[in-house]
């Protein structure tokens, strides 16, 4: 059996050539793409988010490692859609109407992204109807939304009345975070959780749809 400890090593150093390299050989070889995935991308990303906890990696290099992530996964997912395989939950996000700010939501996105999660981003600017639409079209099980002003916090409020009144509302896990949010405001408006950083959000995600 071979050894792709290569492609783990390149996720966590943020190599993204290299990454997408070990991962064209690996399926050349006839590699299990969940294999891939399962037991070398995802203990990367949680090495890069343990590492991110203890103050030894910072915003850059989780930049750099999700990119490389990314960059293998674009390879692997058609095979993984394929097979059928199912991804550990589906998310919706999105940074709220009237914010265009988006470093910290492409952070999340990629995270979740690289702990196996679907990830649907709906950018910046996004209306409540639009994060409604999204994750009932998309059968979500968790709705992210990211805001960076203290003008566009009340977005996520409405957001969250339109997925009540749209009926998505029961079906999904809501998740909020930004420069200007608290476990406070998100307790005052009903979402079900709130991070101060990417690596704590996909913590919460996992828990939302059963993943220790």
């Amino acid at each position: 059996m071979d050894d792709y400890k290569q492609l783990y090593e390149a996720i966590l150093n943020g190599n993204f050539k290299i990454a997408k390299e070990v991962t064209q050989q690996a399926l050349d070889k006839n590699a299990d793409p969940q294999m891939l995935v399962q037991e070398y991308m995802i203990p990367a990303m949680n090495e890069v988010g343990r590492r991110y906890e203890a103050n030894e990696y910072f915003v850059p290099e989780l930049l750099i490692a999700a990119r490389a992530m990314k960059a293998s996964l674009e390879l692997i997912r058609p095979l993984l859609v394929q097979q059928g395989a199912q991804p550990a939950g589906r998310v919706v996000i999105g940074t709220v109407k009237g914010d265009l700010h988006d470093i910290g939501k492409n952070l999340v996105a990629a995270m979740l992204e690289g702990s196996g999660f679907e990830v649907i981003d709906l950018g910046v600017d996004v209306s409540p109807e639009k994060f409604t639409t999204a994750a009932r079209d998309n059968n979500a099980s968790l709705v992210a939304m990211s805001a960076l002003l203290t003008t566009t916090m009340g977005s996520m409020k409405s957001t969250i009345e339109a997925l009540k009144s749209g009926g998505v509302r029961d079906k999904v896990k809501i998740m909020i975070g930004g420069a200007p949010i608290t476990q406070r405001y998100a307790d005052e408006i009903g979402a079900d959780g709130y991070s101060s950083n990417a690596n704590g959000a996909v913590a919460l995600a996992r828990k939302f749809v059963g993943i220790q």
